[in-house]
This record gives structure tokens, C-alpha cells and sequence, in this order.
């Protein structure tokens, strides 16, 4: 069993983080709180936005005093997500996450100023982990060399993390995170790519570089609302010798048989919402499936026969992992027992992570209490740990 020994950590993305005081209030408003209520050790689990990592490295101590300050708090800090760049808690995010995808420069600089950072908060011989975007949005423009480029930035990413590991003695790994809708967003898709750029860097003598630097981050909503077998996809990336760096713990909402369950519908118009975009994903009774890129009130009042006749929806709107029923409406949860199980069976620990971020979107007028909520979040995920 290869379960990680790591204390669980839950993403920060949850709260806004603009500023490295943003940052620092955040953790003692919430994650001392969290830890206190949960009575067990736990990690740092940071977003660290573009603006942040500027002023940590805008002088030669900042990230020293960060780290002193982490360690002050005993809470450790074993992996970053530098997927959301600007401000993740703006009034419209939606595919402006994506950006600046992995073409631009400002993707690559961002990256690795998050693993100097990184390098700084992990001990000696640590490992650690950093997310990020699947490449960027498919339905976004792309140039005709989108691709080739970002692999080459990944690549001179791959020898960034490599010059850190011999300077620094930590090993730092990336973790491309498939997403519904994005250039990677499937696990076939995903390992057709690092097919990809492992050919590349055959071709520059860095094939091993790549295969220790590079590798997946698995987001067990993401697939799961793709309708995949979440272990069998698991095991899948395993044999084509893709490591899964990292693992979100994380619950997509689910509306069965939505032909006749009006009252699902009923229930599911209220997650519509204007910051996150929320991929929604219909299974046919055919097998075939069908999407949109957004759930809209439109969608949901008259989805079209494609949807309305459907099987089941399942919807990118992460949701508490601790709950398999939002009202009407099913979760994902039974995905995130069988993905822990198959990660129980790798040969390595992937880091841990739990990241519900919506928790300031979920229907409701009050809100949210999010030191209960995200304590009873992570204290059922310990539960699942402990018996995968």
C-alpha cells in the first residue's frame, strides 16, 4: 500500500489570496482554526497567485520569513497549485483560469518561481508538487505550433526542477491537471501527450529528466464528470508509466434520470452561478455523450433531447467530499473510494489534496462556515485513508 504518510492538506484557493498578508490571514483565520478542530497534524496545501510569488521574491528574505512563519505555525507545506494565476476569487472567473496557458512565457515564469518557492518551504531531501493548467482551454484561439511550444516550455520546466533537485536537494515534481473541456481532458488524451513529450525529450537527451519532473495531477471530479472508470483510469496511467504526482480529493454533482426528475432539476438550477465555469457532461442510454461547456438556466429549463433523455449528468461543480447527496442530487463521492483504493495500489505515494473551492458558491443564503465545512471534509477523507 502506497497511501501518502504526509499529513492531508486542503487547497487555500478556497479563500482569496491576493497578497502574502492576504496569504498569511487566510492560514490563521482558517487553516490553524481547521487544525485545531480536527485535532490531527495538517499541511499547507498552498495557492500562491502570480502577485504573491512577486512579492515573496521581491526581496532576498521574503520567502526565508514566509517559511519561519510557516514553521512558527507547525504546519508543513509539501505542494503548491499554481493553476488559477490572477485572482481565483474575481467576479467572473470561467475560462480566464486557463490563462496564460502553457504557450506563454508568463505560464513558465510563474511555474518556476513557484518552485523556488517551494524549494525554500520543503526540508532537506523533501518532495514536493506543484499543479497546473492542461495545457489551456480548448475552445480558446490557439497558434499552429501551440502545441510544440508547450512542450518546450515544459520541458525547460522539466531542467528548471532538475538544476533545483542537484542545488537544493529537493525533488519538486509538476502535475498536469486534465480538466472537462481543456487540451487535456481526458486520460486517453493525456497519455497520448505524454507520449508526445516524451519523444521530445528522447530527442534531447532529457527522456529521464521529463519522466522524473513531469507527470499527472488527478482530479478525481474532473474525471469523474467525464463518465471515466476513475480506478481503471488510474491503473491505466500507471502502465504507460505516467506518474500521478498528485491526487485532488474532490466530489462532481450528479442528476439521474433528468427526464423525470424535475425536482433535480429544480435543485440544480441554484448551482448555476456566475464566477466558475461548470462543464456539464450527459450520459446517453446508448453510451454516447454529450456535453456543454457551461451549465446555463437555459441549459437546465430546456436542456434539448440529447440531454433531457440522458442517463445521468454529471456536473464540474466540486462539491463537499464528505456528502454523497446534495438534496435531490447524487455526488461523485463512491469515484473518490474506488481512486483512492487504485492509488493505494501504486508503487509510490502521490500527494494528497483535498480542493473543494466552491465552497463561497454553493446555493444557500448564508455564508458558509467554512472551518466546520472543510474540517468534516477532511476528516472523512482521513476516514477513507484509513481503510482504502
Amino acid at each position: 500500500m502506497s497511501l501518502s504518510s504526509l499529513p492531508l492538506s486542503y487547497c487555500t484557493n478556497v479563500h482569496p489570496g491576493q497578497s502574502v498578508g492576504e496569504v498569511e490571514g487566510g492560514i490563521e483565520r482558517y487553516t490553524l482554526a481547521i487544525r485545531e478542530r480536527l485535532g490531527q497534524p495538517m499541511a499547507a496545501g498552498l495557492w500562491l497567485a502570480r502577485p504573491v510569488t512577486e512579492e515573496l521574491l521581491a526581496s532576498r528574505d521574503g520567502v526565508k520569513r514566509f517559511a519561519e512563519k510557516l514553521a512558527h505555525q507547525e504546519l508543513s507545506c509539501y505542494t503548491l497549485n499554481a493553476f488559477p494565476y490572477g485572482n481565483f476569487h474575481s467576479a467572473r472567473v470561467k475560462e480566464q483560469v486557463y490563462l496564460p496557458d502553457w504557450s506563454q512565457p508568463e505560464r513558465q515564469e510563474y511555474t518556476e518561481q513557484c518552485a523556488l518557492i517551494l524549494a525554500e518551504l520543503l526540508p532537506e531531501g523533501g518532495e514536493g508538487s506543484i499543479s497546473t493548467v492542461p495545457l489551456g482551454f480548448k475552445n480558446a484561439e490557439r497558434s499552429a505550433d501551440f502545441l510544440e511550444t508547450a512542450i518546450r516550455r515544459l520541458v525547460d520546466v522539466a531542467v528548471q526542477l532538475d538544476r533545483l533537485r542537484q542545488e537544493r536537494g529537493r525533488i519538486i515534481r509538476l502535475a498536469i491537471e486534465p480538466e472537462p473541456c481543456c487540451v487535456l481532458e481526458t486520460t486517453a488524451e493525456a497519455l497520448a501527450f505524454f507520449e508526445t513529450l516524451g519523444k521530445a525529450a528522447e530527442s534531447q537527451g532529457l527522456a529521464e529528466v521529463v519522466r522524473t519532473h513531469l507527470g499527472l495531477c488527478f482530479d478525481v471530479c474532473h474525471q469523474a464528470v467525464e463518465f471515466e472508470d476513475v480506478s481503471r483510469s488510474i491503473q491505466e496511467i500507471d502502465r504507460a508509466g505516467v506518474r500521478i504526482n498528485k491526487l485532488h480529493i474532490s466530489c462532481a454533482l450528479r442528476l439521474e434520470n433528468p427526464g423525470e426528475n424535475r425536482e433535480g432539476r429544480n435543485a440544480l438550477s441554484h448551482y448555476v452561478e456566475p464566477r466558475y465555469l461548470h462543464q456539464t457532461f450527459a450520459k446517453r442510454q446508448d453510451g454516447r455523450i454529450v456535453h456543454v461547456t457551461d451549465l446555463t438556466q437555459g441549459h437546465v429549463t430546456d436542456p434539448g433531447t440529447d440531454f433531457l433523455e440522458a442517463q445521468e449528468w454529471r456536473v464540474h461543480f466540486h462539491v463537499p467530499v464528505n456528502v454523497e447527496r446534495m438534496g435531490p442530487l447524487g455526488t461523485t463521492r463512491l469515484g473518490l473510494r474506488e481512486a483512492i483504493a487504485a492509488v493505494a495500489d501504486l508503487d509510490y505515494p502521490p500527494h494528497l489534496e483535498v480542493e473543494t473551492y466552491t465552497w463561497g458558491v454553493l446555493p444557500g443564503n448564508e455564508p458558509p462556515d467554512l472551518v466546520r465545512g472543510l474540517s468534516e471534509e477532511l476528516a472523512a477523507t482521513y476516514a477513507l485513508l484509513s481503510r482504502p
